[in-house]
């Protein structure tokens, strides 16, 4: 390709400054005025029908039940898919270890923290969440309490997880702004939008490959 002359390249950019010469001198800032605060709530139809939308459009399943069904919901996503052994974090109702143990599933709890090896065998691990975004879909852990360690949402190939009705909000700028003092304090946080998958320059679709093959999402409604 040859090389632009001086005079070609002078002749272009005379004619850019003549085309901006009667633009008004304004500062980027008022050019492109924006009349929106970060993180503040969007106004959605119906945040708990998008938010399970998203989900299901993941490729990921989704169910509702009530705080007095969710053990129970618990228990026949794990069968669903032919879990043999679960990790359950620390911090998880007690209503749910128990009815996983009397369910006869193996229960390995982290403490002290399972190896590599023994996580690797581990078919599911069941969590909470810190908050979720309707818009997306996505689900963002902030390894607080029922969450556990990161290893433990990445390694099993089943992830089933909890999502309280109130932990839904309506996009990520809202959700970060929930979880901006785990941010802060420097935790690691965990963003989730459906199975694990990935795919190649022909689109050929792999799962599992970065975490959890299957993301079983449990929406907790008390109303």
């Amino acid at each position: 390709m040859p090389e632009m002359s001086t005079e070609a390249r002078d002749a272009i950019l005379g004619r850019v400054r003549a085309a901006l010469a009667d633009l008004p001198p304004l500062t980027p800032e008022a050019d492109t005025p924006v009349a929106w605060t970060y993180g503040q709530p969007r106004a959605l139809d119906n945040i708990l029908d998008q938010f399970e939308d998203r989900i299901i459009d993941y490729r990921a399943a989704f169910e509702r039940c009530t705080p007095a069904t969710l053990a129970e919901h618990v228990v026949g996503a794990l069968q669903t898919y032919g879990t043999a052994s679960v990790v359950l974090p620390s911090g998880l109702p007690r209503s749910i270890s128990d009815a996983v143990a009397a369910a006869g599933l193996e229960v390995r709890l982290d403490e002290p923290q399972l190896t590599r090896i023994e996580l690797d065998a581990t078919s599911a691990v069941v969590t909470t969440c810190a908050v979720a975004a309707a818009e997306t879909g996505t689900i963002m852990l902030d390894h607080g309490p029922g969450q556990g360690r990161r290893a433990l949402s990445l390694v099993p190939d089943v992830h089933v997880c909890i999502v309280l009705a109130d932990q839904v909000v309506s996009d990520v700028p809202e959700a970060v702004a929930r979880i901006a003092p785990a941010i802060r304090e420097r935790r690691p946080i965990t963003w989730i939008s459906g199975g694990s998958a990935t795919s190649d320059i022909e689109l050929s679709r792999v799962e599992g490959v970065h975490g959890p093959r299957t993301l079983h999402v449990l929406l907790v409604d008390g109303s």
